[in-house]
């Protein structure tokens, strides 16, 4: 069973709907289990795979209590050998509950900096890192981060890299053209750095004559729209609300920046790539596991506002450049980064806990 709260537009949740999906059949049957519906259980549903919701609404009411009773019954009668919290509220629900239900093997996640979670859920966070079997993570950084921040023991680490879907992010029929597009796609967060990307477009050379896409919704999505309107650039920059269709709007970006503060494995990146975007990223957690700079993208130093906007103006000004990166990224996204690679390194993450 594969746990999250939420089978939304999040990154967790589509990894977990996307290794749900890739699973082999004779092998593994796969429940997912959650607190609140999203469109992607309709697409579970499509794919054969077994749904649960877990009645919970809130932590302080009785429907906790009830919740984890539900969910234990079921783990039980579904004879559940092998559970994986894939985000931090069903692994402080769904870990110890999992455990008290006799589950052989039960799995956290960390696909984050636990500097993002809030600090109550921090603490419990910590409590379940002394029960799991194993803690699956999404890329070194955030390995190093477990080892070196939380002190806890590399050999109960395992790291599976994101996998991107190949076959709906591809880099031909792109719909680019005059004038020259830069976008993010992001839930638009302080730590994302959307603010820094627009200070950056601002200061482009010949930015007059190129369009910028901020593509997510967020807390910070006002602030987001005032600051371009003090800076300058409201006509030029267009705001569109988080959305599915993430491979419509990537076909139409020339530039993809990520200019984040804090990063693990984007997911929202390896699509840009995968789509054929040249793409700008911070040097920040995983981001330089998937850019190697200068040859599948550049990398800037976080928070520097002026080196992002000549990164971008590079490619702006390079043609050549522009095409080269995005071929290679594509490329590297192709043959290192699919679904089917993420399933197999997470199928042999299962069985070595099953054994």
């Amino acid at each position: 069973m594969l746990l999250a709260r939420e089978l939304g537009i999040g990154g967790s949740e589509r990894q977990l709907v996307e290794v749900a999906k890739a699973l082999d059949r004779a092998r593994f049957q796969v429940h997912v289990g959650y607190f609140r519906e999203g469109f992607r259980v309709e697409e579970l549903r499509s794919a054969g795979i077994r749904i649960f919701e877990i009645p919970v609404r809130s932590f302080r009411s009785s429907d906790a209590v009830t919740g984890a009773r539900v969910l234990r019954r079921y783990l039980r009668e579904h004879a559940i050998q092998l559970v994986h919290a894939f985000d931090y509220p069903l692994i402080c629900f769904g870990v110890p509950v999992a455990k008290l239900a006799g589950v052989p093997a039960v799995l956290s996640s960390q696909r984050a900096s636990r500097k993002l979670v809030p600090r109550a859920y921090r603490r419990l966070l910590r409590v379940t890192d002394r029960v799991v079997n194993g803690i699956v993570v999404n890329c070194e950084a955030i390995r190093r981060h477990l080892i070196e921040d939380e002190g806890m023991s590399a050999e109960r680490i395992r790291l599976c890299y994101n996998g991107v879907d190949t076959e709906t992010f591809r880099s031909d029929n792109r719909h680019t053209g005059a004038p020259l597009a830069i976008g993010t796609i992001c839930a638009l967060r302080p730590e994302k750095g959307v603010d820094l990307l627009l200070e950056s477009f601002a200061k482009m050379k010949g930015g007059e004559a190129m369009r910028l896409v901020v593509v997510g919704s967020g807390p910070a999505r006002a602030s987001l729209e005032a600051l371009s309107g003090e800076l300058g650039i409201r006509g030029r920059v267009h705001f569109e609300p988080e959305t599915n269709q993430v491979a419509y709007w990537l076909r139409s970006m020339d530039i993809f920046v990520l200019p984040s503060r804090s990063e693990a494995l984007s997911n929202a990146l390896m699509e840009a790539m995968a789509s054929g975007c040249a793409c700008v990223a911070s040097n920040v957690g995983g981001n330089p596991e998937l850019i190697r700079h200068e040859e599948t993208g550049l990398l800037f130093e976080s928070g520097d506002s002026a080196e992002l906007a000549r990164a971008m103006e590079r490619l702006s000004e390079d043609e050549e450049m522009r095409t080269r990166l995005a071929r290679a990224g594509a490329k590297r996204m192709r043959e290192e980064f699919s679904i089917s690679t993420a399933a197999s390194h997470m199928t042999e993450i299962y069985e070595s806990f099953l054994a």
